[in-house]
């Protein structure tokens, strides 16, 4: 019984000691040079680095929620999420909780993309009624009006590969993709068969919505955002992935 005791105690206080891990949510229609996710885990990507830093800085183990985007917000209401990356408050009118934002740690870039060069130069409130490849429950502010209009339809996905593809296979003649993305799809492409990026659609700061949480080290979090970003240390993981210095906004 001594011995049994003593097991269960030392279980105790080793659970009582290890820090509760620090929840991420991570959508599952992202691609690289985003997030990699290999049989429903993420493995690399930037944000994939940029979390694993975070929580590594902060002390806690970092656990990853791989969502669809449409129960993110409901997975932090709940408060099975603690930190959404890759956010910016112009997507999320109606997201209801507790939550704090962290500076803007990089800028989401969306482009218009075709498979054929045109010969005159795109501008996407004047596109004549057509369907668009987009991604299931992404917002385009530029867009959506056009979209609620009925003079562009969407024509939806469940990932930013996957409406690529489609464009590719020639389901519609444009679709809108993040600009790291498409140059990684690109990448991959054979000579000839690349997409081409014709006209930007927006451009989004975008960092990290925090869950106000007793449990959750907000200010802590926060300020090792703060000194990720202000260090270059954010830089050089988007450097790493894409080659490219991002623009100092």
């Amino acid at each position: 019984m001594r011995v049994v005791l003593g097991a269960l105690w030392m279980m105790t206080t080793a659970c009582l000691a290890a820090p509760a891990p620090l929840r991420f949510s991570v959508s599952d229609s992202w691609a690289m040079p985003m997030v990699q996710l290999d049989e429903g885990r993420p493995t690399q990507g930037i944000l994939y680095d940029v979390m694993l830093s975070l929580a590594t800085q902060v002390g806690r183990p970092a656990q990853f929620h791989v969502l669809a985007r449409a129960r993110i917000s409901t997975a932090m209401e709940h408060g099975d999420i603690d930190v959404r990356c890759y956010v910016t408050q112009a997507w999320l009118n109606n997201l209801s909780g507790d939550y704090t934002w962290s500076i803007p740690l990089m800028v989401q870039r969306n482009v218009l993309v075709s498979s054929h060069i045109p010969t005159q130069p795109v501008q996407v409130t004047r596109l004549a009624p057509q369907s668009i490849g987009t991604v299931l429950n992404y917002r385009y502010a530029i867009l959506d009006p056009l979209f609620a209009s009925g003079q562009l339809s969407r024509d939806d996905a469940r990932s930013e590969e996957q409406v690529l593809y489609k464009l590719v296979a020639g389901r519609f003649k444009f679709a809108v993709s993040n600009e790291w993305i498409l140059d990684r799809f690109n990448q991959r492409m054979p000579t000839g068969t690349k997409l081409h990026k014709v006209a930007v659609i927006d451009e989004q700061r975008v960092g990290c919505a925090v869950r106000n949480d007793p449990n959750v080290p907000v200010q802590q979090i926060l300020r090792t955002l703060l000194r990720m970003k202000m260090s270059g240390e954010v830089d050089e993981i988007i450097k790493l992935y894409t080659g490219e210095t991002p623009d100092k906004n």
